[in-house]
């Protein structure tokens, strides 16, 4: 009888017909023991179920038996694993129990090991079907977004009973939803109460698992949707098409599953398949449309709607309206109102012109036998009462009230408002615009941007019919004027182009020419005003319309003193908008202002004004930037005098001497240059002006050589640019010449002249 301790028992997992290994320790002790016998025994019973016996033979070669009643050729005991155990395969249901391992060792004690052996059932079905109890294998759906998405996983058999889980792409959801355990039965629910486009394609897996000696069983399936169009897009539309040309059209859809299908409508009317052609995929529809416009097509309507065939209930569209540009459709009729079978000679008739044409008509013309027809005037349609077109200048945000008045017989006239810019044209909103009386029309109008300027046209109709050429407003940006530039003096004697007969009417005069600068949109006047030096109060102003871009000013030369100081002038220019800046003119003074009379004389008695304002203007004009360093004078004598800042120049004739002063001042900086700089071009890269002055015969010559340039200049200036109607007369003409050669001086008397507040040296740039 043998004395059992108390041991412990190991617990071995082992799956329904698979192989199950239980352990037993069979190394001796010590390296001089070895094992006898190895005995297995079920539970507690007394007999054992298999042996491996090494008594009298080598451990390699050791006697095996197994109980046929028990697990027969099933179980083999092997000795190479470590340690080492029985093995059993094709295990049964009733192979599972406790077992005894007993190891007889040739000195050691016995050895005991205790083994429960548990047998686990994989379940053997797995199914799954959605919410009407359709099984569902491979895919689900499709199913519409929003729609609410249902799954049964059903388990059947397996012990000890399998844990079934849900895994949504891979992730396992973190609990089970409607779990349902039932006999040898177990079932999880899987609910999504509202699915949405992303969850398309999403894979959910049922997974059922009690072991892990072998792999959970699983089903999954992937989830199909419906999608509607999420974009529908006209591709490259068209600006404007021109009559019987032939257009393509694109139009792309995205996001429908399946791909949308593209249907083309033009005013509601669909196109025949023969002009549309369509290519897709899984996330994109393209259709082409060809057609042929016709004038009819203008202002009609092309859509495209696409639409998921599987979803006809909801569809999207894109739609733009075509431009169709064609020559004018002319329909001539007699009027409406008239009989044709009862008209005789002396009656009044008209005709009704109808006219389709995009862009709008131009101008009608009506011609009886190939003749102009004029028109009646009497008794007529609208005519324009004022000149067309006008220019009516405006700030942006200014609120405007636009006139347009027609002469019409009846003067019952319907008015029509239409504005037109490069890139649109419309008809104006009859709420913009009222009636004042029967033939006057006025439309309120504000330019809000650069878009809001343009032609704004009025066109009246009658009963007698419509007005063919319409009032024209032109709407242009408006402000302040530039102010006038490149001002030059000269005097009476001065130009040859004021015939003779006049120059007696105009002795004693200063001209002074001026180049308009920009109008700021709208028609200017250029102002003259002499101010008072001291007191700044003004003294006298000179109104003068511009005339291709020239103001001309003729100042009596009295008018420029006032006690002995002389008057400074300013020129500036005036539009509807208000001034310009204004620019100060150098004046003109003399010293010894007492002798600037003899008597009955004029102010330019003693010396020609010719020469004395050609001296002025050639000191003036030869006076160059920083490198120049003073005035080259060359007279008989070859003698040269140079100052910095004033300088002197003696003119000797007879018994008479006369002194021309002259001082030179830096430029300032509002102030323009005065007189136009010298065009000989070898003159000015040179930096000087060669002058020369001689007395001959009684007459001041000029020998410049830049005054011919000059002259040839301002002739063909002159010969432009017609004298401003203030120095108009019935007697007065304008010639084109400059002279060369100055009027017989009277050097009776010492005079002494000064020229102040001249340009600087920039007046020989």
């Amino acid at each position: 009888m043998f004395l059992l301790c108390a041991v412990s028992t190991v617990d071995v997992d082992a799956v329904l017909g698979r192989t199950a290994s239980l352990p037993c320790d069979v190394t001796p002790d010590t390296n001089e023991d070895r094992v006898y016998m190895v005995l297995w025994f079920r539970k507690n019973g007394g007999k054992p179920i298999y042996s491996f016996d090494v008594r009298g033979r080598s451990f390699s070669k050791a006697l095996q038996w197994s109980d046929p009643g028990a697990f027969g050729p099933r179980a083999y005991f092997a000795t190479i694993a470590r340690p080492a155990s029985l093995t059993l395969s094709s295990v049964q249901l009733d192979d599972e129990g406790v077992y005894r391992c007993r190891v007889d060792f040739k000195n050691s004690p016995t050895r005991n090991f205790q083994i429960r052996l548990i047998v686990i059932v994989p379940p053997h079905q797995m199914l799954l079907y959605d919410k009407s109890g359709a099984d569902v294998s491979g895919v689900v759906g499709p199913l519409e977004e929003g729609a609410a998405l249902v799954l049964v996983c059903e388990v059947r058999g397996g012990r000890p009973e399998p844990i079934v889980s849900w895994l949504v792409n891979g992730t396992v959801v973190p609990k089970n939803i409607g779990v349902k355990t039932d006999t040898h039965v177990v079932v999880n629910r899987l609910e999504i109460q509202e699915i949405g486009r992303e969850d398309l394609n999403t894979t959910f897996k049922c997974r059922a698992s009690n072991t892990l000696l072998v792999p959970p069983q699983e089903k999954t399936v992937r989830l199909e949707m419906n999608l509607l169009p999420i974009s529908v897009t006209l591709l490259d539309r068209p600006q404007q098409l021109l009559a019987s040309s032939v257009t393509t059209l694109r139009c792309v859809a995205k996001g429908s599953r399946p791909p949308a299908q593209i249907s083309w409508y033009k005013d509601n009317r669909g196109f025949g398949k023969d002009k549309v052609s369509e290519h897709f995929n899984e996330t994109w529809s393209m259709s082409t449309l060809i057609f042929k416009s016709i004038p009819m097509d203008n202002g009609a309507i092309i859509k495209c709607v696409a639409v998921n065939p599987a979803l006809t209930g909801k569809a999207i569209d894109d739609q733009f309206q075509l431009n169709v540009v064609y020559s004018p459709l002319v329909t001539l009729t007699l009027g409406s109102t008239l009989n044709p079978h009862d008209i005789k000679e002396g009656d009044d008739v008209y005709f009704e012109c109808n006219v389709k044409s995009n862009p709008r008509e131009h101008r009608i013309s009506w011609y009886h036998n190939d003749m102009p027809v004029t028109q009646n005037m009497t008794s007529d349609a609208p005519v324009c009462s004022d000149t067309s077109p006008q220019v009516v200048g405006a700030a942006l945000d200014e609120a405007l009230h636009v006139r347009c008045s027609v002469h019409a017989d009846p003067s019952d006239v319907t008015f029509l408002w239409q504005f037109n810019n490069s890139g649109e044209s419309f008809n104006v909103s009859p709420a913009r615009f009222g009636t004042i009386n029967g033939s006057t029309s006025e439309l309120r109008y504000t330019p809000a941007s650069e878009r809001d300027y343009g032609a704004l046209t009025c066109r009246g109709t009658n009963v007698v019919g419509r007005q063919m050429q319409p009032c024209i407003f032109q709407i242009v940006p408006a402000a302040r004027p530039s102010p006038p530039r490149n001002c030059s003096v000269l005097t009476s004697n001065d130009s040859n182009w004021i015939e003779d007969t006049f120059k007696d009417e105009i002795e004693d005069y200063v001209i002074i020419r001026c180049v308009t600068g920009f109008d700021g949109g709208l028609p200017q006047l250029v102002v003259l005003e002499s101010l008072d030096p001291d007191t700044g109060i003004v003294k006298f102003n000179i109104t003068a319309n511009e005339t291709n871009g020239i103001a001309m000013f003729l100042i009596p030369v009295g008018l420029l003193w006032v006690n002995d100081a002389a008057l400074r002038l300013t020129v500036f220019s005036r539009n509807d908008k208000g001034d310009s800046e204004r620019i100060m003119l150098n004046a003109l003074a003399y010293q010894d202002p007492e002798r600037r009379t003899d008597g009955n004389h004029s102010l330019m008695a003693g010396v020609s004004r010719a020469a004395f304002w050609t001296v002025i203007l050639t000191v003036v004009l030869c006076t160059v930037t920083a490198a120049i360093t003073g005035l080259f004078l060359r007279r008989k004598r070859n003698s040269s005098q140079t100052k910095q800042h004033s300088s002197q120049l003696r003119l000797n004739s007879g018994d008479g001497q006369y002194v021309v002063a002259f001082t030179l001042k830096p430029p300032k900086q509002t102030q323009p240059d005065i007189l136009n700089p010298p065009p000989d071009s070898e003159s000015s890269s040179n930096g000087k002006c060669k002058l020369e002055v001689a007395v001959k015969n009684e007459t001041l010559l000029i020998n410049d050589e830049w005054a011919m340039s000059e002259h040839n200049s301002l002739k063909a200036s002159h010969d432009h640019d017609p004298l401003h109607p203030i120095l108009s007369s019935p007697k007065m003409s304008v010639s084109s010449k400059l002279p060369v050669t100055m009027n017989t001086m009277t050097l009776s008397k010492r005079g002494h002249l000064i020229a102040e507040d001249l340009p600087g040296p920039e007046s020989c740039v």
